[in-house]
């Protein structure tokens, strides 16, 4: 894989670890397991078939827990480390550049990439909680699940496409954003005049 295809694949798999972190880790695992992937040294440990399942378990325990009323909230702050997290080690496995100073500044870049992505899912999970009474976060999730698991594996199939497409979704994300800050604020502004 030449190095364009390794950015682009790196970019599109940290977005995805922005969504779901364990799952996108898992997918660099068993990528590097069967050969399409090969990690470097402090991250050749990602081939490895033990590290592979237990991040396919963990992944499997990720999915479910979002499901979970309350616990999905739990699960979203424990993320706000987790996922830069795994986005770092993402980026690590993947992409191979001429110094150790240009991988550490890769992999800083691909964590902020997931946090973004993780703050702007959770506001408009928030504002799914707000509006359906927590109702619509299950399928939030889901849709969540499809993108993390669809856009990973196709990652790895046609990454500058993906990556494009997850560049589309991340303003797609950032506008939404705006707009949930915007109603939120005038709701606010509005209770604040209304009050004694």
């Amino acid at each position: 894989m030449d190095a364009a295809s390794q950015y682009a694949l790196a970019y599109a798999l940290t977005t995805t670890a922005g969504l779901r972190a364990v799952v996108a880790l898992a997918l660099v695992s068993i990528a590097a397991h069967f050969g399409v992937l090969h990690p470097s040294g402090a991250f050749a440990w990602l081939d490895s078939v033990a590290v592979m399942w237990i991040l396919v378990a963990v992944g499997v325990l990720e999915i479910l827990a979002d499901k979970v009323p309350f616990l999905d909230h739990a699960l979203h702050v424990v993320q706000v480390v987790v996922k830069p997290a795994a986005a770092a080690i993402i980026v690590g496995g993947t992409v191979h550049p001429q110094s150790h100073e240009a991988l550490v500044f890769l992999m800083i870049v691909g964590a902020l990439n997931a946090l973004g992505i993780h703050a702007g899912i959770a506001t408009v999970r928030a504002a799914s909680t707000t509006t359906t009474a927590g109702l619509g976060n299950p399928i939030v999730s889901t849709v969540e699940d499809g993108a993390a698991l669809g856009g990973g594996v196709l990652s790895f199939v046609v990454p500058f496409i993906v990556a494009g497409i997850a560049l589309v979704c991340s303003i797609v994300l950032l506008l939404l954003v705006r707009g949930s800050v915007r109603v939120w604020w005038s709701a606010r502004s509005s209770k604040s005049l209304r009050s004694p």
